[in-house]
């Protein structure tokens, strides 16, 4: 972090990062940043968002990839600190989708940032929010009942109450599930016990996602590749429904949301034909025998 203080510094880092999208055929991104990270060494908000805000620009530009940025809170924070940021960010609004909240989740439950969300749900952004990583169940459905989400980050720990998973499989809430990381968080002991196959089976509507990639040791396809190499039961069917339910729980437009599914759907045509493909990058080649739906 202490290296991240001019706005070219922060560019540099988004265009590294969407680089790195761009190599792995990512074609839209929600990044998540954390201005309370940076304020409170003295960087300013403007310096943070400009930065990170014009590289996403010209990463369009230059590879086509879509993005929405989300502003998160730091839940170890006190939520009159998270007030203060989202004023700060109001003349930026145009410059975020959304908000969501992360860090330290246990001893801080999604119900102590309602009033931020409710500030956030009042001029229209999109909100998600960690819960049921390392915090239990309840906090997924306080995530639900309290902040009122669009979409719930991790939330692998739901899977302990089937009730709670009957109502996100009757609502379809997206789930961006992040393998490396729950395993490098010992939320997960092993990848081989990873519950994505169990998830999915359920219906549950997850995805797939890297989690602070450099740091956890995965980008996008990494996170692929440890799942069909250790997880019993991983095809690609499973990674194509991840596939769609990213695409459709995502915060593009609708035009771009159709762009994206009608690409997915020439690609499961042609596993359907040849029964492999090379997944989503060029080093991974995976031979599932027949298609069959998860």
């Amino acid at each position: 972090m202490h290296v991240l203080r001019e706005k070219q510094d922060f560019y540099d880092l988004t265009m590294a990062y969407m680089k790195k999208c761009h190599e792995q055929n990512v074609m839209h991104t929600e990044p998540f940043f954390d201005p309370q990270g940076h304020t409170s060494r003295g960087v300013e908000f403007k310096t943070v968002i400009e930065g990170i805000s014009e590289a996403l620009a010209d990463a369009k530009k230059n590879y086509g990839i879509t993005s929405g940025l989300i502003m998160s809170y730091l839940r170890h924070l006190p939520e009159d600190d998270a007030i203060a940021t989202w004023n700060e960010a109001k003349p930026y609004r145009d410059k975020f989708i959304g908000v969501g909240l992360d860090s330290s989740e246990l001893d801080f439950p999604p119900e102590i940032f309602s009033r931020v969300f409710q500030m956030a749900e009042d001029v229209g952004k999109k909100k998600v929010a960690h819960a049921g990583e390392e915090g239990p169940p309840s906090y997924v459905r306080q995530a639900l009942d309290i902040l009122q989400v669009h979409r719930i980050d991790h939330g692998n720990r739901a899977m302990e109450d089937s009730a709670l998973v009957e109502r996100l499989v009757n609502e379809q809430m997206p789930l961006t599930v992040c393998p490396l990381s729950n395993v490098r968080l010992k939320n997960v002991d092993d990848i081989k016990n990873h519950p994505i196959v169990r998830m999915l089976h359920a219906g549950v509507k997850a995805t797939v996602n890297p989690d602070d990639s450099a740091y956890f040791g995965g980008y996008f396809n990494e996170n692929y590749d440890a799942l069909f190499d250790n997880v019993a039961g991983f095809t690609i069917a499973h990674a194509i429904q991840t596939q769609q339910n990213a695409i459709e729980g995502s915060f593009a437009p609708d035009e771009r949301k159709s762009q994206m599914l009608r690409q997915l759907e020439r690609f499961k045509s042609q596993v359907q034909k040849h029964g492999y493909s090379t997944i989503f990058g060029q080093s991974h080649k995976v031979e599932p025998g027949p298609y069959v739906e998860p």
